[in-house]
């Protein structure tokens, strides 16, 4: 990193406003029991005006079948889809706030009160970076872990 370039992402305000894919997913052996028209009923009731969209998985980078859905987080609209095989939820270019805004919404409306919730970022999957286990707790606590996650990443 190079602290005179001013893309670089080393100041802890830059890494606030980083934005990349944050993967939800259940703990090693276990299941959220998702499916596309749970998660759908509970993403409409939130929000009657947001979009969901099925893929049957004949086009685009997902394979499988996926439900891609819109999801205001943060005071924004951001993009992203739910699979079944493996199981989880991934919400697309979003900063550390707005991450903490939909697994907080995941936890207390979709998955059960006694699963884990597992995360990781693009960036991490690709870098073969092992799922960490999203924290309980407030708000704060949650961007504190995804800045954390980012940080190891040699972003900070």
């Amino acid at each position: 990193m190079d602290p005179s370039d001013p893309s670089d992402p080393s100041d802890p305000s830059d890494l606030v406003e980083l934005r990349t894919m944050y993967v939800f997913s259940p703990a090693e052996g276990e299941t959220w029991g998702l499916a596309f028209d749970g998660f759908g009923s509970h993403l409409l009731t939130r929000d009657p005006d947001e979009f969901l969209r099925l893929d049957e998985g004949r086009t685009g980078p997902v394979r499988g079948a996926s439900l891609h859905f819109g999801i205001t987080c943060d005071d924004e609209v951001l993009e992203g889809f739910a699979v079944l095989m493996p199981e989880g939820v991934a919400i697309k270019d979003c900063t550390a706030r707005a991450a903490a805004d939909f697994v907080a919404w995941l936890r207390d409306a979709v998955v059960p009160q006694d699963k884990t919730i597992t995360f990781n970022t693009e960036w991490g999957i690709e870098g073969q970076i092992p799922d960490s286990p999203v924290p309980e707790g407030t708000r704060p606590r949650l961007v504190a872990s995804f800045l954390a996650h980012l940080e190891t990443l040699g972003l900070g």
